[in-house]
């Protein structure tokens, strides 16, 4: 079940939703919580980042077919349909680069080829752990993350002093820490805000 099917239950105008409407809302959603929890997240489900492409490069050809008529009121609209795919390029920019900044796989691979190529091979590894030290950052798990609940669930978080279960209802935002979150917000119970 994803976030498309929860909507539907509780909001009965979301087929009057444009399709359009509902990516920007889903890839916004996705964006944010990609930025926002310490470890990669799953892909987008439902070819949203082909559909999101696709009409990027269909705003791109409107743009350039536009761009030669001098009426004022189509240069108004050229304006706001540029305004309107810049802000999809950045979102779907930011979050690659998000994603990208948590893989750990292309750091090392820059870090072989930029410089550790040149020392031995005892000395290459990223992984060291002498002196107890771990040379590799694992995400924070006890970080706090916002989250919205979805639906009605009961939410276990651990504090300082003592932990506590609740029963969240619709809507209530809450802070707890990732490793709480984690669970709800796979469910789909509960988006990262």
């Amino acid at each position: 079940m994803d976030i498309d099917d929860i909507l539907k239950e509780v909001d009965p105008t979301f087929n009057t939703i444009p399709p359009e409407t509902r990516d920007l809302q889903a890839l916004t959603r996705a964006w944010v919580a990609e930025r926002s929890t310490p470890e990669l997240l799953e892909w987008p489900p439902d070819n949203l980042f082909e559909r999101i492409s696709n009409r990027i490069k269909a705003q791109i050809e409107k743009i350039e077919d536009m761009t030669g008529d001098m009426d004022p009121r189509t240069n108004f609209a050229l304006i706001v349909i540029q305004t309107e795919l810049e802000r999809y390029k950045f979102l779907m920019r930011s979050f690659l680069r998000s994603r990208m900044a948590k893989h750990q796989a292309l750091l090392h691979n820059h870090y072989l080829s930029s410089f550790l190529s040149a020392f031995p091979p005892a000395l290459q590894n990223l992984n060291d752990t002498a002196g107890n030290i771990s040379m590799i950052d694992q995400p924070d798990n006890e970080g706090a993350v916002f989250v919205r609940l979805l639906r009605g669930t009961m939410v276990t978080g651990r504090g300082v002093d003592a932990d506590g279960s609740y029963e969240g209802q619709e809507g209530h935002i809450l802070i707890l820490r990732w490793s709480d979150a984690k669970g709800i917000v796979a469910r789909g119970d509960a988006e990262v805000v």
